[in-house]
């Protein structure tokens, strides 16, 4: 496992997500790693052992270590924290390496603001209170081959609007009260852009990385003219931003989103898509429909990487790379992230077969 060495390159890692040039190896991207998949992989690989858990920006040298002894060009990291009280439950986690909080799930039905006293009522974030500190430590002890991509708090245009209201009172609100979905949208985007005014400051940060899952299984979670007026917006402006500013800009977004790609590629103008599921459309597809317009990141379907056996994990990377890699605009990586169900042994065969596809 891990023969060939991979050395982060960060110049050559946006060169790839812009479509620069073909690399010469596979360059990997995760949205992120659930922070017990972190701790084995770092126990196991005695990558902390000089460090104590108590030291100073612990968790920061934690994920720098592990995200280069993987193979990562970068490090992924916002403002230091937005308090958003949403309602939410809490049940056992029954993964592998189970979170000992449990795993936690947004209420659908109703959130905390369903009406316009609530709206007043709610605790905002005070934008004059974020903080950069941990943007800070990376500036000053990131290694020059890598990079930090901005990101957290950014692009959750829609995500926000629906745990905020509960999916379900969103979808009454868009019929019974549209001024209080804009009220909050606009909330939402004085926060937003509050937090990549500072994450902009940072000259590390060469990409931004805007999420929010506008999809499920079949098509958009609103529709089409819904997500035109109220979350587009937001994420063209993060992109024009992101652009003015010499980065690019991604997206990552669950669901089938194909009645709506093409304005998130020529009236949004994302340069990459994340988060790719097999039932829906697999990387290699997009490739194909799409590889000409943006870059394709991730790609293996996670239901698969849980399920698969060790050959047909290597089996599948090395059909992606072949399809993806030509002409530059893909990284490898899970359809979604390396959440704490996936067994670390798949997902570390994942990504040693992406390195032993260029020797």
């Amino acid at each position: 496992m891990f023969d060939n060495k991979v050395v982060p390159n960060w110049q050559d890692f946006i060169a790839c997500i812009k479509r620069e040039k073909c690399p010469d190896r596979v360059h990997y991207i995760e949205l992120f790693l659930d922070n017990e998949v972190k701790d084995a992989i770092a126990k196991r690989f005695h990558l902390l052992d000089d460090v104590s858990s108590d030291a100073p920006f612990w968790h920061l040298i934690r994920e720098m270590r592990v995200n280069r002894f993987l193979g990562y060009d970068y490090v992924r990291q916002g403002i230091d924290n937005i308090p958003m009280v949403m309602n939410s439950t809490s049940v056992d986690d029954t993964a592998i390496l189970a979170k000992s909080t449990g795993r936690n799930y947004v209420n659908e039905s109703a959130g905390p603001i369903t009406n316009w006293d609530e709206f007043e009522k709610y605790p905002w974030p005070n934008v004059e209170k974020f903080t950069t500190l941990n943007l800070e430590w990376y500036s000053k002890n990131l290694p020059d081959d890598m990079c930090i991509i901005g990101s957290g708090g950014l692009g959750h245009y829609f995500e926000w609007m629906s745990f905020l209201m509960g999916y379900e009172t969103l979808c009454y609100a868009l019929y019974e009260d549209r001024k209080l979905v804009q009220a909050i949208v606009d909330k939402t985007r004085e926060i937003t852009l509050a937090s990549m005014d500072k994450i902009l400051q940072f000259d590390k940060v060469k990409v931004i990385w805007g999420s929010d899952d506008l999809g499920f299984r079949t098509g958009p979670l609103i529709g089409p003219a819904d997500l035109r007026e109220f979350v587009f917006p937001g994420h063209r402006e993060l992109a024009e931003i992101s652009h003015g500013a010499g980065r690019p800009y991604l997206l990552h977004s669950c669901g089938k989103l194909d009645s709506i790609m093409d304005e998130l590629i020529d009236d949004v103008k994302i340069d990459g898509k994340h988060s790719f599921e097999d039932v829906i459309e697999s990387i290699t597809d997009c490739k194909k429909h799409y590889g000409d317009k943006i870059s394709v990141l991730g790609g293996v379907d996670v239901d698969f990487l849980c399920r698969a056996s060790e050959d047909e994990i290597r089996t599948r990377v090395r059909n992606i790379v072949e399809i993806c890699q030509p002409g530059g605009g893909f990284c490898l990586g899970t359809g979604n992230s390396v959440a704490n169900y996936i067994p670390v042994d798949n997902y570390l065969v994942m990504l040693d077969e992406g390195r032993k596809c260029y020797p």
